[in-house]
């Protein structure tokens, strides 16, 4: 039997599962345990298993549900899914994949009533990063007084905030989850990976990216280390309703003809608790800041695809729903 202890997140699962598979461990000799404090599991090189992103996609709603037993039954259904059949998702009556589905459901529903109560606590109380934006203040007073938020723990650790870049005249507004390694340290965002993906992208559609106002749902960037490289964390509900003041203030400046949200999280943000990025991309919105909302892919799944033909479907779905936004604005 293996103890393998992890931080509650699926990054750290994530990483402690690679090892388990590049070592062949079954499900049944795995004993799972939670640590806060744990550091994040060397993981092995490239070259391992490949799995669907779908898995991915519902593994990272499962791990966000309050049952211990989650980890386990996520690498139950990993395991099969690399040693028995790829097409296991493809059989929801799998008491594996059964159980699977019903913590992804339980994260979901736990995660919007978490987001609800602690963006009704932050604003009862003025928490968060309200008491540090100004009011009525343009972009450039807002960058500037946004260098001196403390409205999260994620100020601690980053290099420096990352505000939005663009003009108050921009006609479109795209909105991604948060700032990466490159964006946290040259203080701009999207200058990474990502950021020359979706440069390829808007130039394929005819979006000139210096007329397009670009910003994240939150401004710090979070991240584990590991070795001495830092890895991506996707932001708690916490961080993201405590940055949705400078969301906000952003928006009612621009007032954007079409708003894009990249990738789930700033899905989330935009559009609700309930929306889901894979069924709902491409379709256009209603929502407070714009008539035209819309969703797609953030460009950093693109460069997660598993091969170079998933790679390559992945970034046609982000530039046909670029496209879309090119001919509505």
């Amino acid at each position: 039997m293996r103890a393998v202890t992890i931080a509650p997140s699926f990054e750290a699962w994530q990483a402690a599962a690679r090892v388990l598979l590049h070592d062949a461990v079954p499900p049944d000799e795995v004993r799972w345990r939670e640590a806060p404090e744990t550091p994040v599991a060397e993981a092995p090189g490239r070259g391992g298993a490949r799995v669907p992103r779908a898995f991915l996609d519902i593994a990272r709603q499962a791990a966000t549900a309050s049952d211990p037993d989650r980890w386990a039954a996520l690498y139950s259904v990993l395991f099969r899914l690399v040693h028995e059949s790829r097409e296991l998702l493809a059989h929801p009556r799998d008491p594996g994949v059964r159980k699977l589905n019903a913590l992804a459901a339980q994260g979901r529903r736990e995660t919007a009533r978490a987001e609800a109560r602690e963006a009704e606590a932050m604003t009862a109380a003025g928490g968060g990063a309200a008491p540090f934006v100004p009011a009525g203040a343009s972009l450039e007073t807002l960058r500037a007084a946004s260098a001196g938020c403390r409205g999260c723990e994620l100020f601690r650790r980053a290099t420096q905030t990352v505000f939005g870049r663009g003009r108050a005249e921009a006609r479109i507004v795209l909105v991604g989850e948060q700032p990466g390694d490159q964006e946290d340290l040259k203080g701009a965002p999207f200058v990474g990976p990502a950021g020359e993906v979706l440069d390829r992208a808007l130039a394929e559609v005819g979006i000139d990216r210096k007329l397009v106002y670009v910003t994240n749902a939150v401004k710090h960037f979070s991240f584990v280390e590991r070795g001495k490289r830092r890895i991506h964390q996707t932001p708690r509900a916490s961080e993201i309703a405590a940055c949705r003041p400078w969301l906000e203030a952003e928006l009612e400046i621009i007032k954007p003809e079409v708003l894009g949200a990249l990738g789930a999280t700033a899905a989330r943000v935009i559009f609700g608790p309930s929306f889901r990025l894979l069924r709902q991309h491409g379709q256009f919105i209603e929502t407070r800041w714009a008539r035209r909302s819309v969703a797609t892919l953030h460009p950093s799944a693109v460069l997660r695809g598993q091969d170079d033909d998933d790679k390559a479907r992945l970034y046609a779905m982000l530039r046909d729903d670029l496209k879309l936004i090119a001919r509505a604005a």
